[in-house]
């Protein structure tokens, strides 16, 4: 053992991780792993692996993404369609690194952290990763609530407390298994997919003009407006909870530890991460194209929110078809993120703190925090808030997201506890690089915001 301060002994990572509690990805309710045959051919190997980067996937395509989306696609066209491609390619690249260390040490990012920082510092980080998580939720509950009343003509305050209800889907959900949560999600998942296609079809974009808006231009960034925007992109693309997520779900495929073995698993939970955020790439890819051949190209220009958006759609479009399928899309999108929100709220809970609770439990918690202040906005504020809610939502995201790669970074990197898996140079380089970006562009943005 290494000194400490004082003289005391300091136990090494490896030695405190002995100590730390093990938890399963899914929680006490959706317990279940999957065995990874030796001997199986490649294709196979990855159809039995696929999941995780589903489940983390949808994150990335929740209503908080919706409302920046929109409003970029509207005001600049497919101009920031290029922001969207990097922060894609950004949560990716973390996204993998997130993996490679639940893979390799068998723990998540929260039992790592617990392991090395101390109890005030565990604490804190337990704290930022709760927020996020809240502030994850309360634009899924926005965006429900905003689909019950564009579906159904419920008022939103009705909308937003029949969102509480998902607990009951929970609970339809007990002893299930993992593989069955996962099946639903990519059923929710395929479903907003699918009604983008329509969507896509229906508007018929100008594709050219898209490929153009994909080469990243940063002189496309030379308005005050446009940075804001492209800053709330990122900050609605890259989820600070879902790093903790994905070191943990990855660990619900059992395999032998030989290095051959880790190696092999890494490989193919890349391959994972990639197709399924590629996926979440189409997605809101397709959100700012839709805005853009909507609304930009017949000049409204100032649609800013996503019930805005949905009014314009039948009259732009001609077809009421149009509309029925974006508030179903939102519909799915909302429900997908709450899944992964409770598990991603086990991971940290259990993993910081000890704490172990049903499934149920801490969907039935994340939602009541979420439920108070959205009702409370929607009532004092009015429906017009719902848009602003949303992005302030994604801005707490954002503001939270270093809390969560430093730890992931500095673990990534470790040689000593990565075994020989640890990042090279380039690498290290590249995440230290994203990382001061990333601060860089929330302390602009507070600057904008104060």
């Amino acid at each position: 053992m290494a000194a400490g301060k004082g003289g005391k002994p300091r136990k090494t990572l490896t030695a405190m991780l002995a100590g730390v509690a093990g938890s399963v990805a899914s929680g006490a309710e959706l317990r279940g792993t999957v065995t990874l045959p030796p001997h199986a051919p490649v294709w196979k190997k990855l159809l039995i692996v696929m999941g995780p980067g589903l489940l983390v996937a949808v994150g990335y395509i929740d209503p908080g993404n919706w409302a920046t989306d929109i409003a970029a696609g509207a005001k600049y066209g497919y101009d920031l369609l290029f922001v969207v491609l990097l922060a894609s390619l950004a949560a990716i690249f973390l996204q993998c690194l997130s993996m490679r260390v639940g893979v390799v040490t068998g723990k998540d990012l929260a039992q790592l952290s617990r392991a090395r920082y101390g109890r005030k510092s565990n604490f804190f980080q337990w704290v930022m990763a709760e927020l996020s998580i809240v502030a994850c939720d309360i634009a899924e509950v926005l965006g429900g609530a905003l689909a019950f009343h564009l579906l159904f003509g419920c008022s939103m305050a009705t909308g937003i407390l029949i969102t509480g209800l998902d607990t009951f889907i929970i609970l339809g959900l007990r002893g299930r298994g993992f593989r069955q949560v996962e099946a639903v999600i990519l059923g929710l998942v395929m479903t907003v997919s699918i009604c983008y296609v329509v969507e896509l079809w229906l508007v018929g974009p100008d594709w050219a003009a898209a490929g153009i808006g994909l080469a990243p231009v940063l002189s496309r960034l030379k308005e005050t407006d446009a940075l804001y925007l492209a800053i709330g992109i990122v900050g609605a693309t890259v989820m600070p909870h879902n790093l903790y997520l994905h070191s943990s779900v990855v660990q619900t495929r059992q395999f032998n530890a030989s290095r051959e073995t880790r190696a092999e698993m890494i490989r193919l939970n890349t391959a994972d991460t990639v197709i399924s955020l590629l996926l979440a790439f189409f997605v809101n890819a397709a959100i700012l194209v839709l805005a853009a051949a909507a609304f930009h190209t017949s000049g409204h220009t100032d649609v800013a929110d996503i019930e805005q958006a949905y009014r314009l759609l039948e009259p732009v479009m001609g077809t009421a078809l149009a509309g029925f399928v974006f508030a179903l899309a939102l519909l799915a999108a909302g429900q997908s993120s709450t899944f992964t929100g409770t598990i991603a709220g086990q991971v940290v809970l259990e993993g910081y703190m000890g704490v172990k609770l049903p499934f149920w439990q801490r969907r039935l918690i994340t939602r009541a925090l979420a439920l108070l202040p959205a009702l409370i906005g929607v009532l004092v504020w009015g429906d017009g808030a719902i848009g602003n809610m949303m992005v302030l939502s994604q801005v707490v995201l954002g503001l939270q997201l270093p809390f969560a790669m430093y730890p992931l970074i500095r673990f990534v990197s470790d040689r000593g506890l990565m075994h020989g898996f640890a990042i090279r140079r380039v690498g290290q380089s590249a995440a230290w690089a994203l990382f001061a970006v990333i601060v860089g562009c929330n302390i602009w943005l507070m600057f904008k915001m104060v």
